[in-house]
């Protein structure tokens, strides 16, 4: 691979918005990274499935999926990924297990993983009724997570939340700045205009009343369906950590209709008043970043399904 190709180093960039990258690895220093790893893959071919605020991701050889950390904060949570997915449960729904675990070199200073790819796309532009039948194998999914032991997630080096997701005095302010931004970005959007009155209306809750396994992100990026839009998979573990389960069942805000959601809680389990406000903040907090991401990326399927997301938020 080197003999035939330039050899590639890691680009460090200037840090700036959140989702700025620390360093950009290419295609080519993908392949040249991951033949020198792993020889038996060769030739290998990379081609960039996405960019996340932590990962950029490859499919490799249309078998597997890379993820290379952007920033130094995703090294420590690509590691824990590595220890925890090998020994979570059947959840009935798929998740992607490390196979390969790669080094770092050629001027890139960080170890990355390697999964089999998990078939399935993003969900997007999905009719009521596909939405609806995703609340029970997601209410299956969630209560099997939740009630994996702490104990053995804490051994698998999972750490609790030092990142205040649910800390609506921290929170608060950040996402009515972004609300005032969005409202100059995309005035004539009535989901904009919806957005920035729940932000302004919004009073702090108390959180963290509960602590169990979770996954941390679990968003519209992160869910993947089938073609006809069942649920089949949830990647991108690097968020995972003990805390409340609110910050996952904003899934159920941004995912599911409401009489969608009283499938969901029939099968996961009654929740408190107190819970269900912090899981609909947590989701319309993370698709407002989400959505000027999308904005910022010039990627308008992202800022579409977004706004559909944001639209069942808030109802």
């Amino acid at each position: 691979m080197q003999s035939r190709k330039r050899k590639q180093k890691a680009k460090v960039n200037a840090v700036g918005n959140p989702w700025s990258p620390e360093i950009t690895v290419t295609e080519s220093l993908a392949e040249q990274l991951i033949t020198n790893d792993f020889p038996k893959l060769h030739p290998v071919r990379a081609k960039l499935l996405g960019t996340g605020f932590d990962n950029t991701v490859f499919e490799v050889n249309g078998l597997f999926v890379f993820r290379f950390p952007r920033r130094q904060i995703a090294v420590d949570l690509l590691q824990t990924e590595e220890r925890l997915l090998p020994i979570l449960p059947d959840m009935g729904i798929a998740i992607p297990v490390p196979i390969f675990s790669g080094s770092p070199g050629l001027d890139y200073q960080w170890p990355y993983l390697g999964y089999s790819y998990l078939q399935g796309q993003t969900p997007a532009h999905l009719t009521e009724k596909q939405r609806t039948d995703m609340a029970v194998p997601l209410a299956r999914f969630l209560r099997t997570l939740h009630a994996f032991p702490v104990d053995q997630a804490l051994l698998a080096g999972v750490k609790n939340d030092t990142l205040g997701r649910l800390d609506m005095n921290k929170r608060i302010p950040i996402l009515r700045e972004t609300a005032e931004k969005l409202c100059r970005l995309r005035p004539e959007s009535l989901h904009v205009i919806q957005l920035q009155s729940y932000a302004n209306q919004l009073e702090p809750v108390d959180w963290a009343s509960a602590k169990c396994l979770v996954h941390g992100d679990l968003h519209i990026r992160n869910i993947l369906v089938t073609e006809n839009g069942s649920l089949s998979g949830v990647i991108d573990w690097g968020d995972t950590h003990i805390g409340d389960p609110a910050v996952d069942l904003s899934a159920v805000y941004s995912l599911l209709p409401p009489e969608a959601r009283l499938l969901f809680f029939e099968e996961y389990g009654r929740i408190n008043e107190t819970t269900a406000a912090l899981a609909r903040f947590k989701a319309v907090y993370t698709l407002a970043i989400l959505l000027i991401y999308g904005i910022d990326q010039k990627d308008e399927v992202l800022v579409k399904s977004a706004e559909e997301a944001l639209e069942l938020a808030l109802i």
